[in-house]
């Protein structure tokens, strides 16, 4: 298995690069925001958080092998702070992070979550950040593939994802006209997608475009990108239905963070400007 290692460059094609070590400012609580936390979650002043940390930039494991950090970790570190709440994180499966914010096992989902109307059904989502799919190969591409010329490769993703439905109408239509299909390989990691690209078993992979330009940096010169961005969506923190103005709440206080200059100082630390979006909201209409 490949390790993205933290501390390294990284970020989207375009940006300055990352610099995780750089210090961001303190965030005061707001009263007002704090008092529309549900009692379960306030009782002991820490919100559970269930992540996949597999998917560096946005949340991964640092070099102890136990504390989730990334973009998406200190993003929503500032946004507890301002609801009065410290923060516990739980790495977990991706697919399984949404079911057990339905069942309480984790008082909220923070992992790039991409906002779309099945998850939308089930959960609310509050939009904080806007990514698209992006793709990489071997450096030289050796296999030859390209985005809409994957017919009969392998191609890797992580279970569980919107690229997992991406690529596999790409397949269908392989065989629909009478193609090889491709041949899908679903990893429970994002690490292990990667690692199954640089090793060869795999001609390319596809995922949001953070983590593929990311991916792209850490592999020092085995891995390229292939092809655009595409499909831009945006990203939502996931919290279980029927808890009044808790979403609003985090909205709210995501875009306290975008108007005193937080939220792009977070960016700027991880080299992820080219997502920023200009306001938060609860449940916004998703592609």
């Amino acid at each position: 298995m490949l390790v993205l290692l933290a501390g390294c460059g990284g970020g989207d094609s375009g940006t300055s690069g990352s610099n995780p070590s750089a210090s961001l400012p303190s965030v005061s609580e707001d009263p007002a925001l704090a008092a529309k936390v549900p009692s379960g979650i306030a009782s002991d002043s820490t919100i559970t958080v269930g992540t996949d940390a597999t998917y560096a930039p946005s949340e991964f494991l640092a070099a102890d092998g136990s504390t989730v950090e990334g973009f998406d970790v200190d993003l929503f570190d500032a946004v507890a702070a301002k609801l009065g709440l410290g923060t516990k994180y739980v790495p977990a499966p991706f697919g399984n992070i949404i079911p057990s914010v339905q069942s309480g096992k984790y008082e909220i989902g923070v992992s790039s979550f991409t906002i779309n109307p099945d998850r939308v059904k089930v959960v609310d989502m509050v939009r904080y950040y806007s990514a698209g799919t992006a793709w990489a190969t071997q450096t030289g591409n050796p296999s030859g593939i390209t985005v809409d010329k994957a017919c009969g490769h392998r191609v890797a993703v992580q279970r569980g994802t919107v690229q997992v439905d991406d690529v596999t109408a790409r397949s269908t239509k392989c065989t629909a006209a009478g193609d090889k299909a491709i041949s899908i390989d679903q990893y429970q990691g994002q690490d292990q997608a990667t690692a199954a690209v640089v090793s060869g078993k795999d001609d390319a992979m596809l995922a949001d475009s953070p983590v593929i330009a990311y991916a792209v940096k850490q592999t020092a010169g085995k891995l390229e990108p292939l092809g655009d961005i595409y499909d831009s969506a945006p990203y939502g923190y996931v919290v279980k239905k029927g808890e009044g103005d808790f979403a609003q709440a985090l909205a709210e206080a995501v875009n306290q963070l975008i108007a005193d200059g937080t939220y792009a100082k977070v960016l700027s630390k991880w080299g992820v400007e080219q997502g920023a979006v200009d306001s938060a909201q609860v449940n916004p209409s998703a592609p």
